[in-house]
């Protein structure tokens, strides 16, 4: 298994742990409170969600292309 490989993995398990993390983080009293009066979640539970997200999603690209350019 290569570096590329590896790194991939952990981003996309990393990315899926602050995403369920933000998730979670969503539907505290304060996030709940801060939705009601100002229609967003907080700043913390915002960076969760998309760092979370952004991180599975690199950790799938670099999957998907990690085998690649190897037998061409």
């Amino acid at each position: 298994m290569n570096s590329q490989r590896i790194t991939a993995i952990v981003l996309l398990v990393i990315g899926v742990i602050l995403f369920v993390v933000g998730m979670n983080a969503s539907h505290s009293v304060a996030d709940s409170v801060s939705n009601t009066f100002t229609g967003r979640f907080t700043r913390d539970t915002m960076w969760y969600l998309i760092g979370g997200g952004a991180a599975a999603l690199i950790g799938v690209l670099m999957l998907a292309t990690a085998g690649r350019g190897r037998n061409a």
